[in-house]
């Protein structure tokens, strides 16, 4: 019932690859999506930044800590960003409802200082940012998040890279958030310094899967071209009234493939060869509080593939070679679960971000009789079409799947 080692690669480059791709989408519809929200002929101004992020990783593996092929231990990281950036023009809807919102397309080259085992990977992805508040005239608070993916990881071979024991996968999702001072220098430029985390994992697409985490600071600097940036409101055209509060429905589509690890008493723990399948439809029915924040409840159900397989080892007694693991399939009830979560989604032009938290009522065995917690990205391609990247967790520890699908929002303002 399991998939090929090899498969299980060209389904894990599809996924992440399908992550990063989601910047250039986004992209080539932004004119398109504007239009569909105003009658306004949209004016873009387009932004170049550049940043450099000094960082420490967090020790959570024993291969950080010192237990590497060198015995040195793993605390710093580097990594320098190159991004691209647009806003909506002031005269435009959403320049006037989101007149500090900017996003656009990133690079970041980074370095562990371990070039042999880690790798020095190149991430690609999508960042939004946008004012939390505003401090004094030219100063404000402001928060920015980055989602994409990152190439070229040293990963973790029995022969050539044994000591790696955290990094599973030659790509890697990507996910980063920061909080920075702007300070605006003049009408075209602007300074930003703060501090960040970043985290790196495969979305249990394969083993190892410990995942990368860092603490970062930060420090860039950007460039506006166009017209000169103004906190002042636009006054050419009059815009649309706010939408007012009421409820709209997402219906979600996922799928994603996974790999498997057992803990089969009194042995080491051992991954279960090939990958597994796992899909899935989120309910989700949102009431719309204000233009950023919508909240809800959803009813999300899920097949895996590999839940409770742990219980059905079909060999008589379990060898030392995960290799010779023979299992037979579990029953449906052992596979599928339905639970109910809270939802919290924060709305930006384009993109939304969407939390989750839930407890299965519907679910048998260990793996599913129990609370789950969903990250998730939506990129909006239409006014009633989206895609969404997600990732999630059970037990608030224990990684899960990638999800990875679209969606569809009905009654949208």
């Amino acid at each position: 019932m399991q998939r090929s080692p090899a498969s299980s690669r060209h389904l894990l480059s599809f996924c992440l690859r399908t992550i990063s791709a989601v910047s250039l989408l986004a992209f080539l519809t932004v004119q398109a999506y504007a239009k569909s929200h105003d009658s306004i002929p949209e004016r873009i101004i387009h932004s170049i930044e550049f940043d450099a992020r000094p960082a420490y990783i967090f020790p959570t593996n024993p291969f950080f800590k010192g237990f590497d092929g060198e015995r040195n231990p793993n605390r710093n990281a580097l990594s320098g960003h190159l991004k691209y950036g647009f806003k909506f023009g002031p005269d435009t809807y959403f320049g006037q409802q989101y007149p500090h919102a900017v996003q656009g397309i990133g690079i970041g080259y980074n370095t562990f200082f371990n070039t042999a085992e880690i790798g020095n990977p190149l991430a690609v992805y999508v960042f939004q940012t946008s004012r939390i508040v505003s401090l004094a005239p030219n100063l404000s608070l402001d928060y920015e998040w980055n989602f994409g993916a990152s190439f070229g990881w040293k990963k973790y071979d029995a022969q050539t890279n044994p000591w790696n024991i955290v990094v599973g996968s030659k790509i890697n999702a990507y996910m980063a958030i920061n909080i920075l001072l702007n300070w605006q220098i003049n009408s075209r430029t602007s300074l930003k310094a703060g501090i960040g985390a970043a985290h790196y994992s495969n979305g249990n697409t394969n083993y190892p899967n410990s995942g990368v985490n860092t603490l970062n600071g930060s420090i860039g600097i950007t460039r506006f071209f166009g017209p000169a940036q103004t906190d002042s409101p636009a006054t050419c055209r009059k815009t649309k009234e706010k939408p007012a509060p009421h409820v709209s429905y997402d219906l979600i589509v996922y799928g994603s493939t996974k790999r498997k690890g057992i803990y089969p008493e009194g042995l080491n723990p051992m991954l279960v060869p090939g990958s597994f399948a796992v899909a899935g439809i989120n309910v989700n029915p949102l009431y719309n509080f204000t233009k950023y924040f919508r909240a809800g409840l959803s009813l999300d159900m899920q097949y895996d593939e590999s839940a409770n397989i742990i219980n059905h080892i079909a060999n008589k007694s379990v060898p030392s070679d995960p290799s010779e693991l023979k299992f037979y399939r579990p029953p449906f009830i052992e596979q599928f679960s339905a639970g109910l979560s809270a939802r919290a989604e924060f709305i930006m032009p384009i993109f939304s971000i969407n939390l989750g938290i839930g407890r299965n009522f519907i679910g048998k065995g260990k793996d599913l009789d129990a609370f789950y917690q969903i990250l998730a990205l939506k990129t909006d391609i239409t006014k009633n079409f989206f895609l969404h990247v997600g990732y999630q967790l059970y037990k608030f520890k224990e990684p899960n799947s990638l999800m990875l699908g679209v969606g569809i929002r009905f009654n949208a303002d």
